[in-house]
């Protein structure tokens, strides 16, 4: 009896999916179908997956071609799999052409034509509703919003505004987008917006977007106060729109996992964080323009902020700084933030470098996430007895905005206007610390 094997995702079963199956069907006597788990999906950075396994499984199993079906999980199955089942035949869809040639070492590969005209992201695209979404600034984080976003199910990138019109036609002819030069007609023409302008440009762009009933999602720091914060998400409530600070560290897996043992208390109460972030640029970038709020907390605090918050809530006691400034913008800040039964530090430099690892220590024990630790996808448990540790791995997909992107879509078509993963109150927090530095009431500063 010749065995085949084929694997797919089979999200949103469709003509061209039941083609393929009744074609490696008729290669073989038996006909094994590998299904992609969920957690396999979302580490290859596959977001777009419509439904989940289990119903993905029961649609493969309804069009009687397989004989068997099983779940794909890691990367290196297929060897496992081919020389476990005696496979004489692998089989995939022909746009993979070439990709799977080293398959030949355990068995016949065939890569069979794929049915013209038909795909999973033009049907999920014509089944559900599509976010229409407009970018505010067309510079590096922009530049790198779009590509993000088509791993995203349920969003469509329309329409660009910047005041600098050279750069936005730029941007227009890079990525297919319409161009407008005026923001209340750019506003018009969306569902929701993405910010990703300058930082003291963030406010008004927020404020005018939700005052047209428009969807927000922002770059951070968001704002650079906590009353205008407060004021930005109080709006957003009363108009049931989404209003969402885009720390892309908040919204990726293993950030989240890593929260969620934290919590657990395999380490113990934790009574200290420290968080570092650094990266060297030079004198004439915006990041180093005192009048463009340039500066190691305005451009870096967010990230170890938000780590701190989330692991030690919004109640801090009191915030303190130490900074060595260069022509008006701090090259370097230590800050320390005290709470009632912990503390917590950041360390940040544009013109100083420093380690970049988070370690949040606890009663129990302690976890490492070496740098860069806020792109997340490995971090360890360490204990007194060294036979205890564990180490994490996972994939962090792409730049990371794909996760920021799929929980601002989500909310949008769900109708959730506030996320677990930061919500108001914890932006508000992260935005009246970086007040708190620029008010420098509570400021020391290096020679």
């Amino acid at each position: 009896m010749s065995k085949v094997i084929t694997y797919g995702t089979y999200d949103v079963l469709h003509q061209g999916h039941i083609n393929l199956l009744k074609r490696a069907k008729e290669l073989g006597d038996y006909l094994i179908v590998g299904v992609t788990s969920d957690r396999f999906d979302r580490e290859r950075g596959k977001l777009n997956v419509k439904n989940n396994v289990l119903e993905r499984v029961e649609a493969v199993r309804k069009t009687g071609y397989a004989d068997e079906i099983i779940i794909e999980d890691y990367v290196g199955q297929k060897i496992d799999d081919i020389q476990k089942y005696n496979i004489d035949i692998f089989t995939v869809g022909s746009d993979w052409v070439g990709k799977f040639d080293y398959l030949n070492e355990f068995c016949k590969v065939v890569y069979l034509p794929r049915t013209e005209g038909v795909s999973s992201t033009q049907i999920r695209n014509e089944s559900q509703q599509i976010v229409q979404l407009g970018v505010v600034g067309s510079g590096r984080i922009a530049n790198r919003f779009i590509p993000e976003a088509g791993f995203v199910n349920g969003i469509s990138i329309t329409a660009v505004y910047n005041p600098m019109r050279e750069e936005a036609l730029q941007f227009c002819e890079r990525f297919g987008v319409t161009n407008y030069d005026s923001y209340e007609v750019f506003l018009s023409a969306i569902d929701a917006v993405y910010i990703a302008s300058p930082h003291l440009t963030h406010y008004e762009y927020i404020k005018m977007a939700l005052m047209a009933g428009k969807h927000v999602l922002c770059e951070i720091p968001m704002v650079l106060s906590g009353e205008e914060a407060k004021e930005l998400y109080t709006l957003a409530e009363e108009k049931r729109l989404v209003l969402l600070e885009a720390s892309k560290t908040a919204f990726c897996p293993a950030w989240n996992h890593l929260l969620t043992l934290v919590k657990s208390g395999v380490i113990g109460e934790v009574v200290d964080v420290k968080a570092s972030l650094s990266k060297l640029v030079p004198n004439n970038v915006r990041e180093m323009d005192v009048n463009q709020a340039g500066g190691s907390v305005t451009e870096l605090a967010p990230f170890p902020l938000m780590a701190i918050v989330k692991l030690l809530g919004k109640d801090y006691l009191g915030v303190h700084f130490f900074s060595k400034m260069q022509d008006g913008v701090d090259i370097f800040t230590k800050g320390e933030i005290v709470y009632g039964n912990a503390v917590a530090s950041i360390t940040l430099g544009l013109g100083v470098k420093t380690e970049g690892n988070l370690v949040i220590s606890g009663t129990k024990g302690y976890v490492l996430v070496p740098s860069p630790w806020w792109l997340t996808n490995y971090f360890e448990v360490r204990y007194e007895d060294q036979n205890l540790n564990k180490k994490y791995f996972y994939t962090y997909q792409g730049d990371g905005l794909r996760y920021e992107i799929q929980e601002f879509v989500t909310m949008v078509l769900s109708g959730r206007t506030s996320s677990y993963k930061l919500n108001h109150n914890e932006s508000i927090t992260i935005a009246k610390i970086i007040g708190s530095y620029r008010d420098s009431n509570n400021t020391t500063y290096l020679k």
